[in-house]
């Protein structure tokens, strides 16, 4: 097989697995794709998971490639926050949360991080559009609550502070109401507590 041809049936899969493969390509071959990473037409990101070596790097292919190997999990946490314009500091490695136990993945084309949080708190992300694709990304109140969540040393006004929340954008973009139902669902009192000095420090509306 040649590789436009392989190239023209992945076209649509930024980041794809073997198993993609298997379904979309006939004849598929493991020593194929090992001659054509090796060319340096393929770039194996991760075991099973490989993407062409033109694909651009961007942070949509990095949010989508974060999804894809590691399923299920959406982007949140530090990363999310930088996304909505809420902490300053450039983040390094995508941070996602996911129903799997808690691991990192360093690859050719990023650092991966995942935390993990019980399936009943697998909600609150969106869905962006990634050409023929979608991204899942945490919402920015679940965002910020998946970090409380998972970050429990943060307890005090201070410890907030620290965070360096900019807070015209958190109480431009924050929906009080939302927040507030998805805090519900966590049925946690200590994040709860947490969760109402965080918002008073930042001078947003108490809950």
């Amino acid at each position: 097989m040649q590789f436009i041809n392989f190239q023209k049936q992945l076209s649509a899969y930024p980041i794809f697995s073997l198993q993609e493969v298997k379904k979309l390509v006939n004849s598929f071959s493991y020593r194929q794709l090992d001659r054509w990473e090796k060319k340096g037409y393929l770039k194996k990101v991760k075991r099973r998971f490989y993407c062409l070596s033109s694909q651009e790097v961007d942070q949509n292919f990095l949010f989508y490639t974060a999804n894809k190997i590691y399923a299920p999990s959406y982007v949140s946490l530090e990363m999310a926050l930088k996304y909505y314009g809420l902490i300053p500091e450039e983040i390094f490695q995508i941070t996602s949360v996911g129903t799997k136990k808690t691991t990192n993945f360093e690859t050719p084309v990023g650092n991966f991080s995942y935390k993990h949080i019980k399936t009943s708190l697998y909600f609150g992300y969106r869905l962006i559009e990634f050409g023929p694709q979608k991204v899942l990304l945490a919402e920015l109140e679940k965002a910020i609550l998946d970090y409380l969540y998972i970050h429990t040393r943060l307890k005090t006004a201070a410890d907030f502070e620290g965070m360096r929340i900019n807070r015209d954008e958190l109480n431009s973009q924050l929906n009080l109401e939302k927040f507030q139902n998805y805090l519900a669902v966590f049925n946690n009192k200590q994040l709860s507590k947490r969760a109402k000095l965080f918002l008073t420090t930042m001078h947003a509306s108490a809950l």
